[in-house]
């Protein structure tokens, strides 16, 4: 996330163990980011997450949901309409890969419109990085 200059003012986090766990580990790469653990994002599914996602104020430029398989897959695809890792999101989705999307827009029009994927990463691609 470092590496990459991924910052969210706002992160969305289920309440579940395992998701409270990888937020830990990237807690570092944060910064100052407001951080919500919400219950509802436990069991949610993509249509769920998405309207979570549309309720986020405008003001707040940047947001990282930290869910679960398959709704965090299946909202991802459903909103990257294009991007160069496309076909590897297709693929697996594995625990603590991210996908970064932009879009342009308010959030409460996110779905709307085309997003780009602009990076997918998958654990065992840092492997060995610093």
């Amino acid at each position: 996330m470092s590496r990459n200059r991924i910052a969210p003012a706002l992160v969305l986090c289920s309440s579940a163990r395992r998701t409270r766990e990888t937020l830990d580990r990237v807690s570092a790469a944060l910064g100052p980011a407001e951080i919500l653990i919400e219950p509802d994002l436990y069991g949610a599914s993509s249509e769920d997450l998405l309207q979570r996602l549309r309720e986020v104020p405008d003001e707040v430029e940047s947001v990282m949901l930290v869910g679960h398989q398959p709704a965090i897959q299946d909202l991802a695809l459903r909103l990257a309409a294009e991007g160069p890792e496309l076909e590897a999101l297709r693929g697996k989705f594995p625990t603590a890969a991210l996908a970064t999307l932009t879009f342009e827009g308010d959030w409460s029009e996110l779905g709307q419109q085309g997003s780009q994927l602009a990076a997918y990463v998958k654990p065992k691609q840092l492997k060995g990085s610093a």
